[in-house]
């Protein structure tokens, strides 16, 4: 597999009636309903990702919902991989921030389907890299609402991003709210009052974010077993990894080894 699509995290999932708490990606979410019915919450605002809708999140959105016989295909394009296609277009490094949640467009839509069709059939390389640049340069073009100049994400949310890093660097630490506030210069009250704030989640609902978004990574990309990975990202306890996996994504890990 190619290094852009190596890079890139895929979900083909057929029936789900699932809840989704409160969570976000450090990718863009781009994905298709081919049934039912997704009801979410995405910066306080409803909507229904209903058949034959496309549905989008930007980086660090946090959202949350409960899916209705819900079929569907994602994919987790990385902000590098976006800027770079970007930058392809109008020759300088942006990060599009694209038109939010719903996209009723049929070409659109078809275009999605040929790609995701493509690639969980296994076609040559070639045609699926095509395809892939063809619908994000669609998007690009048509659905971005505004652009930001390329940098680090959180950059502009210090705590955030200071925090991520801490967590980033030693991902299996098991953190205390003590360093975590100290890291950023506040008082334990201040900081999880700022980081709500900012960001709409507690601390612990983001190390355990985090921990995820890793471990679902490194078995999908990385040919691990469920059990390293999850130990890995600071899980010790398998049951409660499964249990958080499938509260998060809506799926359990097993259904990333198929």
């Amino acid at each position: 597999m190619s290094r852009l699509l190596n890079n890139i995290l895929f979900e083909n999932v057929q029936f789900s009636n699932s809840n989704f708490t409160k969570h976000y990606h450090d990718t863009y979410t781009i994905g298709l309903t081919y049934k039912g019915v997704l009801k979410a919450y995405n910066a306080n605002e409803a909507y229904d990702s209903y058949q034959y809708s496309i549905r989008i999140n930007n980086p660090g959105e946090v959202h949350y919902g409960k899916s209705e016989q819900w079929s569907h295909a994602n994919f987790y394009p990385t902000i590098e991989i976006i800027a770079d296609i970007y930058e392809q277009i109008f020759f300088e490094k942006k990060i599009p921030c694209f038109q939010r949640h719903i996209i009723n467009n049929p070409e659109l839509f078809a275009k999605l389907h040929s790609f995701f069709d493509s690639y969980f059939k296994g076609d040559d390389e070639l045609i699926i890299e095509t395809k892939l640049i063809e619908v994000i340069s669609s998007l690009i073009l048509n659905n971005t609402i505004y652009t930001k100049r390329y940098k680090e994400i959180y950059e502009d949310k210090k705590i955030i991003k200071d925090t991520y890093e801490l967590i980033k660097d030693s991902i299996d630490t098991n953190f205390n709210l003590e360093t975590l506030a100290s890291n950023v210069n506040l008082s334990k009250y201040h900081f999880i009052r700022l980081f709500k704030k900012e960001f709409g989640i507690t601390p612990h609902a983001f190390i355990i974010n985090e921990r995820l978004n890793r471990a679902n990574s490194l078995i999908k990309n990385s040919n691990i077993s469920i059990s390293e990975a999850s130990i890995q990202v600071g899980f010790n306890d398998q049951s409660h990894f499964a249990r958080n996996f499938k509260k998060y994504f809506g799926y359990t890990p097993s259904k990333l080894t198929k």
